[in-house]
């Protein structure tokens, strides 16, 4: 078993340490004192992407938006599904994340920054929400550990009243949000339907093809379709 090693470090905007550990035969990245994402329970994050790419998938040119790179495995799996014709636009507020995706957690995604479908914003989501061009199919939110534990302090905007209309203006007519939770809030199930979702949640494993341990939530919030006029 590899001893914990440090692999890099950086701070956020608040001053607070993030840093990158390979601990054992994973890796984990630290806010502070809190793991902010490890490599060896990512199950729930590469079922979000299946769990909410069913309007992308029938769009004809499908645009999809994750917030929160992580250690690309929400990336690599929304990859996996689309054809070769889409755009995968990923908002990753931590310049160093992006530069360990690339470096020493490039192998778990398979590279997934290298794809020519995607278009990395070093950016708050909210700025790419702010500007969505002609609108998103899915977008897929992990830049925290839920909607009531943020990792910068600004985030929690993103969950508020006028944060969730945003997002839900930015979607295409049928499309859905889906936000990542390391655990359940009834408080935000109430606020995505008080922004007028049709709202599911689901219950996942952190780690993938596992019936035990722990689990995460993941909110889906989905919009109406345009009905077609009639003829």
């Amino acid at each position: 078993m590899r001893a914990r090693e440090l692999l890099g470090s950086d701070t956020t905007p608040a001053g607070v340490p993030i840093t990158l550990h390979s601990e054992g035969a994973g890796y984990v990245v630290r806010v502070g004192n809190e793991v902010l994402m490890s490599s060896r329970s990512h199950g729930s994050e590469q079922a979000m992407a299946a769990a909410s790419l069913e309007p992308a998938l029938r769009s004809a040119r499908p645009r999809v938006l994750i917030g929160g790179l992580g250690m690309g495995f929400t990336l690599r799996a929304t990859l996996d599904v689309l054809p070769r014709k889409s755009e995968v636009v990923v908002a990753e507020i931590f310049a160093c994340v992006v530069e360990w995706n690339r470096g020493p957690l490039a192998a778990l995604s398979a590279d997934a920054l290298a794809d020519p479908r995607v278009r990395l914003e070093v950016a708050d989501v909210r700025r790419v929400v702010a500007a969505p061009g002609d609108g998103f199919d899915a977008i897929l939110l992990d830049v925290d550990n839920g909607p009531d534990a943020f990792t910068t302090a600004g985030n929690a905007a993103l969950y508020a009243p006028a944060g969730l209309a945003a997002l839900r203006a930015a979607l295409r007519p049928g499309g859905v949000l889906a936000v990542w939770s390391v655990s359940a809030s009834r408080a935000f199930e109430k606020a995505l339907a008080r922004a007028r979702f049709a709202v599911e949640v689901v219950e996942l494993p952190a780690r993938q093809g596992s019936t035990k341990g722990a689990r995460h939530t993941l909110f889906l919030g989905r919009i109406a379709r345009v009905p077609r006029p009639a003829k």
